[in-house]
């Protein structure tokens, strides 16, 4: 007989099984580290950049009008007065301090007015012209100077009345001196670029370069 032959041979289906059993759990292992990054990221992934525009217009919605410059003016003006056919006269000379507010309707900027260049990370915004508020005057404060012989109570009221609507017609005069409309204009151009700046770079942009006109602005701003 062959003893070969009735030796029993080694079962070769234990070696898969083993492998099996060994490598189960580096799989498991792995599919769960898997799982938990993925849920990590959904969790606390950054949000996605949104709109610039959108984000300015916010900005812009919370403000709706916004003051960016202010002139203390002094107009010296002078009103006459003659009574009894002209037997009585008199006359007044003011100097009424005035102040002057400049100012941005915001409500008026939309998506018309922006233009957002990604590759250059540049916002462009145009802005409406800036308004003039009616003077403030400061009565309380006026000098006045008064010549005449003889000066009613009538007269003097009617000089002061005169001397109010004159300063401020002057007064809307002066504030639109190019000198002080400049500067009105530069900080209003100012005021946006900070208003904006931070939004923008709470909403993820980073560093924006800002671009602001002003309409009627001849120059580039």
């Amino acid at each position: 007989m062959d003893l070969e032959r009735l030796t029993p041979q080694p079962s070769m289906s234990i070696a898969p099984r083993s492998m099996q059993l060994v490598v189960l759990p580096w799989l498991l292992f792995l599919a769960a580290t898997a799982f938990a990054a993925w849920l990590a990221w959904q969790l606390w992934r950054p949000e996605p950049i949104g709109d610039p525009l959108a984000t300015s217009l916010v900005a812009f919605d919370k403000q709706d009008r916004l003051t960016v410059f202010s002139a203390e003016l002094a107009p010296v003006v002078a009103s006459d007065d003659s009574r009894l056919f002209g037997l009585v006269t008199s006359r007044q000379v003011a100097v009424i301090p005035a102040r002057v507010d400049y100012a941005l309707d915001l409500g008026k900027v939309g998506r018309d007015r922006m233009r957002w260049d990604a590759a250059a990370k540049t916002l462009t915004v145009r802005l409406p012209a800036l308004e003039v508020t009616r003077p403030n005057l400061d009565e309380a404060r006026a000098q006045y100077l008064r010549e005449g012989v003889w000066i009613t109570r009538a007269a003097q009221d009617k000089l002061t009345r005169d001397n109010t609507t004159l300063a401020e017609r002057l007064a809307v005069e002066q504030a639109a001196n190019p000198v002080l409309m400049g500067l009105a204009r530069a900080a209003a151009k100012d005021a946006i670029r900070q208003n904006l700046a931070i939004p923008l770079q709470v909403a993820g942009f980073g560093g924006v370069k800002l671009s602001v006109s002003i309409d009627g602005d001849t120059a580039k701003p």
